[in-house]
């Protein structure tokens, strides 16, 4: 399996297409296909059936997968996108921004 420099509750920034300058937090990460649910980002209409969770059904909008490489994670400490690296740190690996430096939790 391959690490992921983006984790579910990061805040990232889109680079590339369509929703490119927009920025949010990742609700999700589907890690086989490389991609990322993230918040406000490639919302998708769905039509929906009346069923118990929505009785009304009609038309619902929802957050669509959008590929890792597209996605780059903002630095906390300048707000800036920035790429990230991974380092030991008292024998854990962790990662950082290559930016500032700065450790990422």
């Amino acid at each position: 399996m391959q690490k992921l420099h983006i984790k579910k509750g990061d805040i990232v920034k889109v680079i590339a297409g369509a929703n490119k300058g927009k920025e949010g937090k990742v609700l999700s990460v589907v890690t086989d296909k490389n991609q990322a649910f993230v918040e406000g980002v490639n919302v998708v209409s769905r039509h929906t059936k009346p069923s118990t969770s929505n009785p009304q059904g009609g038309i619902i909008e929802k957050e669509a997968p959008i590929h890792l490489s597209n996605l780059m994670l903002v630095d906390p400490k300048t707000g800036e996108p920035t790429r990230v690296g991974r380092k030991e740190d008292n024998g854990k690996i962790v990662r950082y921004s290559k930016k500032s430096g700065e450790v990422i939790q």
